[in-house]
């Protein structure tokens, strides 16, 4: 059985979003970034990072002075997990529901409808092309 990294807590989730965004970063560039949003404190940031780091979500390089931290795994894979995860969990493998549920959640931009239809016809394409 493959090995699941562990799901990425709120807390650290938002971390790996300045990851994803800015690429490789200090402790402090984080906390920055970070503190655009929320006020956050160094020690908090760098407690998160190292654990993150003891996950497996985050690589250290200690090669320089100030440490810089890079997402191990690239944001989408780690979404499409985050995904599956709450597809299996809440809807109970329903991805019908799962739309439904999304789409009457909150405003939902013309372009983004168009995407999901896009997205919906590549599907389709794929599942008609194929025979089982």
């Amino acid at each position: 059985m493959k090995n699941q990294p562990q799901k990425p807590t709120a807390s650290e989730l938002e971390i790996l979003h300045v990851l994803w965004n800015r690429g490789p970063s200090t402790v402090r560039e984080v906390l920055d970034s970070l503190n655009e949003k929320k006020d956050m404190g160094y020690t908090g940031v760098l407690k998160l990072l190292q654990i993150m780091t003891a996950k497996g979500s985050v690589r250290r390089d200690e090669s320089q002075r100030a440490h810089v931290y890079e997402a191990f795994r690239p944001a989408e894979q780690t979404k499409r997990q985050l995904a599956s995860d709450m597809l299996q969990r809440v809807f109970q493998g329903s991805a019908s529901q799962l739309m439904m549920h999304a789409l009457a959640g909150q405003k939902t931009s013309a372009r983004e409808i168009e995407e999901i239809r896009r997205i919906l016809d590549a599907y389709k394409g794929d599942k008609d092309g194929k025979s089982k």
